[in-house]
């Protein structure tokens, strides 16, 4: 007997909507940027881009959002800050920050997929996400230094790369849920 089940499409044609008008508006938050020193990685508002995907469209469109900004950006369109693109970004030292975005993703949607989406719950998987975005991103960062310029001590890696963004990222972070609280309930 042949079954007359139609297997039900993984995303629907909105689902993949909202995926990649959250790509779209990491990269233009990624535009929004301060200059970079040569050691350390530049102020931008894409967190923020991602974060509000994430609590916005939940774990799994969020982190596929996330992923679509990579791969726009691995193929070489200008999506990263200062308006740039390409594998050479994304494997470059600070490139390890972009790839933890991640690791964020999952760790939030592990979080409010157990837990629910309370506004604690959202907020602290917002920011264990962020934890081990730095986490990795930091490990990322003093391989790749110290490979390519010399021995750079975790302190001063920390101090260039985490500390300055551990504030800004917060703020990011409370004004990505407040606004998933306001333009969540119009996304279906």
């Amino acid at each position: 007997m042949v079954s007359k089940e139609v297997s039900k499409p993984r995303f629907r044609t909105l689902d993949l909507t909202y995926i990649a008008l959250f790509a779209v508006l990491m990269s233009v938050c990624a535009w929004i940027s301060t200059p970079k020193t040569p050691i350390t990685v530049p102020f931008t508002l894409q967190t923020f881009a991602v974060f509000a995907a994430l609590t916005v469209l939940g774990g799994q469109r969020g982190l596929w959002a996330i992923v679509v900004y990579l791969l726009m950006g691995l193929v070489g369109l200008p999506v990263f800050s200062g308006f740039q693109g390409g594998p050479g970004i994304l494997l470059g030292t600070t490139g390890g920050y972009l790839i933890g975005f991640i690791g964020s993703a999952l760790v939030y949607w592990l979080i409010t997929a157990r837990l629910g989406s309370a506004l604690p719950v959202m907020v602290c998987a917002c920011a264990a996400g962020m934890a081990v975005c730095y986490v990795f991103g930091t490990a990322w960062f003093l391989a790749l230094y110290t490979a390519t310029k010399g021995p750079i001590s975790l302190a001063a890696s920390l101090a260039a790369c985490v500390f300055p963004f551990i504030i800004p990222d917060l703020c990011k972070i409370a004004l990505a849920v407040l606004l998933s609280r306001r333009v969540g309930k119009y996304l279906k």
